[in-house]
């Protein structure tokens, strides 16, 4: 019987690589000349910590590390932005983790985009995957079509296709 997987990573290299030249990007730039910005990448708990002095320079640098994720080929939808950024005597700072697995909510609503397809596949959750299976193959081609048509706040990969 044919299945395939879904599940949500991001690969830590290829962040750091991102992260790295985004650094380097904002260290020659004009308007961040003399600037105290900081951005660490914590590669333990995969989350990002941004400081510098205004949120201007925070929005830029946000937009920065989203560009270069996407030149990298990641998903910059896999960044957690809703957590606001904090002040900390003159500087601002703002942590934001890089999601990783697909959660419940996140998981209801692909597991009901699949059932209400009305395509004759199972999807079963397992840990921080589904694995979708068929007796056709394309069954599982239009399920992934469906859901990468979907509005979902994650990004998705499809793995494991057997």
């Amino acid at each position: 019987m044919p299945s395939f997987d879904i599940n949500s990573k991001v690969d830590l290299q290829t962040l750091d690589n991102a992260i790295n030249i985004a650094r380097k990007e904002i260290l020659g730039r004009f308007d961040f000349k003399n600037s105290k910005s900081v951005i660490d990448l914590d590669k333990k708990n995969v989350a990002l910590s941004i400081t510098t002095e205004d949120e201007m320079r925070l929005n830029s640098i946000i937009d920065v590390i989203r560009s270069r994720m996407i030149k990298q080929k990641l998903d910059p939808r896999s960044l957690d932005l809703e957590k606001e950024h904090y002040t900390s005597g003159m500087v601002i700072k703002k942590d934001i983790k890089v999601r990783e697995g697909i959660d419940k909510d996140n998981s209801r609503k692909i597991m009901k985009i699949i059932k209400d397809s009305k395509l004759k596949v199972t999807a079963q959750l397992m840990d921080d995957i589904i694995r979708v299976s068929a007796k056709k193959i394309d069954d599982l081609q239009m399920v992934i079509a469906l859901l990468r048509q979907s509005e979902i706040e994650i990004p998705l990969q499809f793995t494991n296709m057997k």
